[in-house]
């Protein structure tokens, strides 16, 4: 886990959901270490996941979490540069 400001890898991880599981897994996505932010979106994708990691292994162990999450159908990955 990074502290505030630190990180040199920024990501976007947008996620889709089942209906109705939005709120609880607002919940547990801001308890994974390295998540900076999270935000319930409307549109294509329905949570928006920003993570501030050291390495891309980091990263990885993060999606690799969420996408056991149950009620999150699908991830998609965008690192910032």
């Amino acid at each position: 886990m990074v502290a505030e400001g630190e990180g040199a890898i920024v990501a976007y991880i947008l996620v889709r959901i089942n209906l109705g599981r939005e709120y609880e897994l607002l919940e547990q996505v801001r308890r994974l270490p390295g998540v900076d932010e999270v935000r319930i979106v409307y549109g294509e994708y329905d949570m928006v996941v920003k993570v501030r990691v050291n390495a891309l292994f980091e990263l990885d162990r993060i999606v690799t979490q969420l996408r056991k999450l149950n009620g999150v159908l699908t991830t998609t990955t965008l690192i910032s540069s």
